[in-house]
């Protein structure tokens, strides 16, 4: 049932089969660079039955040819994944403007289509315990459904969280470690621990979690009824979901379903990034930034696992790369939520972009994560 054929690493280009990748405690290249999962598209044409697939109901575990997974009878799912798009006419000026609520899924962020599909992956691979870095938000999603199917969880968190976010986790019964140092360090910490723990699973923005986040992309040209819109606007913090987008639309388009794909559109905010920097100046490398402070912690990657994925999906749909400011992010969050659109800083950061550059056409702007999580500046 898994139709995946190999891992190309997005720095070196080198092609790993899947079984190299799977006995690694850490899913990354030898040189370093994060992997891409490449699939027997034709194999995956063959299993999809055009008409039903297409009518069917937009769910996360709809999509489950396009993801790596053994046993459909053994996935742990919440009920992630079908969240809406909404359509609030006062907040787009040109063309037609959705907004792509994340913050429906079960803990209140997009994380839980990668959690469900990683939690999946820990139990196919005989783990009791998952670890992983977080500045919150994939932290919860990942405690949320460790518990919900009986495995431990460790979160190694910086200093840059909030504390609705460490309550949350702590509320699933994982076991959180603050750090001192910011999102980066936290990433080494947590995989030093699963080297030395046979036992544990790491989680976070590696190639499990993508191809489970994928699923925004293909919910977005199925709540479409199969158009693709002009531009698809994604917050960029690790670059995870940004590359996830672009990579489901792509393989719409490679099994025949749809013809294009939307152009992309990167937004950070000006204290952290990496990857517009790297846009704007045509470089082939990520810069990373050191011990970033804005008020987007979510999206406070200095040193993105993804940031090369990021790059390439910007570039490889014609897209382009813009950063905003903290000032703008909060005060896009407040035109959101006058508009009955609740949402944390980060979360509000790509409804930011659209309204700097005024987009026009058919634009999905991505909402990532609920404004309980985050109430900065509110109150």
């Amino acid at each position: 049932m898994v139709y995946v054929t190999s891992f190309r690493c997005f720095r070196c280009g080198r092609i790993h089969k899947p079984h190299e990748i799977e006995r690694l405690p850490i899913p990354r290249c030898e040189c370093g660079g994060a992997l891409d999962a490449e699939y027997d598209y034709r194999a995956i044409q063959k299993v999809i039955l055009r008409d039903d697939f297409m009518r069917a109901k937009p769910t996360h575990w709809k999509y489950w040819a396009f993801m790596p997974v053994k046993d459909l009878s053994r996935i742990i799912t919440m009920g992630e994944g079908g969240t809406p798009m909404l359509e609030n006419r006062r907040l787009g000026e040109n063309g037609r403007l959705l907004i792509k609520y994340e913050a429906a899924n079960p803990t209140g962020s997009f994380k839980d289509r990668g959690s469900s599909l990683e939690v999946t992956k820990a139990l196919e691979f005989r783990k009791h315990r998952v670890v992983l870095a977080s500045t919150g938000n994939m932290g919860a999603s990942v405690a949320a459904y460790a518990a919900y199917a009986g495995l431990e969880c460790k979160v190694f968190i910086p200093d840059i969280a909030g504390k609705e976010k460490i309550t949350q986790i702590k509320a699933y019964g994982a076991e959180t470690v603050a750090v001192e140092g910011d999102y980066s360090v936290a990433i080494k910490q947590a995989e030093e621990y699963v080297i030395s723990h046979n036992g544990s699973f790491l989680t976070g923005d590696y190639p499990w979690r993508s191809e489970g986040t994928k699923t925004v992309g293909f919910e977005i040209a199925d709540q479409l009824y199969w158009h693709v819109p002009d531009y698809v606007v994604v917050p960029v913090g690790n670059g995870t979901l940004i590359w996830s987008i672009y990579e489901a639309f792509r393989e719409l388009a490679l099994v025949g379903i749809t013809d294009r794909v939307p152009r992309i559109i990167g937004v950070q905010v000006e204290a952290c990034a990496p990857v517009i920097h790297a846009w704007e100046n045509k470089l082939d490398e990520i810069i990373p930034v050191r011990d970033p402070k804005t008020v987007a912690t979510a999206i406070a990657c200095g040193d993105p696992i993804d940031g090369l994925a990021a790059l390439r999906a910007i570039r490889d749909s014609d897209g382009f790369a813009l950063r905003v400011s903290d000032e703008e992010a909060l005060a896009a969050r407040d035109k959101l939520a006058r508009n009955g659109i609740f949402v944390e800083p980060s979360g509000a950061v790509a409804y930011a972009g659209v309204v700097k550059k005024r987009l026009s056409g058919t634009v999905v702007a991505l909402a990532t994560g609920h404004g309980l999580k985050d109430m900065y500046g509110l109150g």
